[in-house]
């Protein structure tokens, strides 16, 4: 188990260093092949020449494109200093960038965003992940009954509408019409746990929806294969009680791609759910990023970049870690 940590540990480094470098090589190098000019990326073409110069020297964009590199690398291990002349702004590691255009670095201000998708994603993952493989497994042992063709039209409906209609027909309904929850305002945690709850619960929702549709149709299929196969005849042909065959054996061989799709769905959602948050006006890092996006702030774009590469190269880590926990030959591979 240790020699499978360690593999997994140095894979998901190596990952992440390929990460920066694509990263990079997206922010700094396409620009300069396709004949841009980076610096006009961070402080915007109708920038006098001055400002421009000040910001290529900032940034070191007249260094060799390895020496670019290396400073991008040691900003993020070591912290930074963006220096023209007298004028020095120090970035502390990680250091993901300085946005010229508010006069912040980008990491804490993304830091401050983080709990509010931490929020939003992790709260939305629980209930999609109970609901999806609840009602998947309740159809796949109902068979062509009601409850299964029930579960699987809401699937389908799930899966179908997008997120920005089913948020804004849930606010309608739940906070305009009837008044059960609130507009949606984000409150800390720590701040009022019981206010946290109430102000989440919609977006909460309204998101798990869309992925529990997904984990209900896949959980289905995956155990009316698992419940076809010649073990699992075999342990009811031994005496077992039907809860542990279907607990014990089948559900067991069935979450495995469940694993798989959650720790990638939960991965890309913590650098952001953009639609989710746009609609309830949450503002995390999906809200960060579109207004970063349409303010043409670069270094923020790319900080919640590196920040969402991060979060799925983890959850891979972690999926693997669960699969050797599910299915001990896989610490074999």
């Amino acid at each position: 188990m240790v020699a499978y940590l360690i593999r997994r540990l140095i894979n998901a480094v190596l990952t992440l260093l390929v990460v920066t470098l694509v990263t990079f090589g997206i922010f700094f190098m396409v620009p300069k092949l396709t004949g841009s000019d980076p610096a006009l990326l961070y402080i915007g073409k109708t920038a006098d020449k001055v400002a421009v110069e000040g910001i290529r020297e900032k940034m070191g964009l007249s260094d060799p494109i390895l020496v670019q590199y290396g400073k991008f690398l040691k900003g993020i291990v070591a912290g930074r200093d963006y220096a023209n002349g007298p004028d020095v702004q120090h970035c502390d590691a990680p250091c993901l960038g300085y946005s010229f255009k508010t006069e912040q670095e980008v990491t804490p201000l993304l830091m401050d965003d983080l709990p509010v998708t931490l929020s939003l994603a992790l709260g939305a993952a629980i209930l999609w992940l109970i609901g999806g493989v609840t009602a998947g497994v309740i159809s796949a042992l109902r068979k062509g009954s009601i409850p299964d063709r029930a579960v699987m039209f809401i699937a389908l409906a799930g899966v179908s509408l997008p997120i920005y209609f089913t948020g804004l027909l849930s606010k309608q309904i739940f906070v305009n019409w009837l008044g059960w929850l609130p507009e949606g305002n984000y409150v800390p945690f720590l701040e009022s746990p019981s206010e946290w709850f109430i102000q989440m619960l919609l977006p909460w929702i309204t998101l798990a929806f869309l992925f529990a549709a997904t984990y209900a149709r896949l959980t289905r299929a995956n155990m009316l294969e698992t419940l076809g196969e010649d073990y699992i005849r075999t342990a009811r042909a031994k005496g077992l009680t039907e809860r542990i065959v279907i607990g014990k054996h089948a559900l067991r061989s069935g979450l495995t791609p469940i694993v798989t799709i959650f720790g990638l769905d939960l991965g890309a959602l913590l650098g952001g759910a953009v639609l989710t948050e746009a609609v309830f006006n949450l503002r995390g890092l999906g809200y960060q990023a579109l207004q970063a996006i349409r303010g043409n702030d670069l270094p923020v774009i790319l900080g919640v970049t590196m920040i969402a590469a991060f979060f799925i190269v983890i959850a891979n880590l972690v999926v693997d870690l669960v699969y050797s926990a599910i299915d001990p030959r896989v610490r074999l591979g």
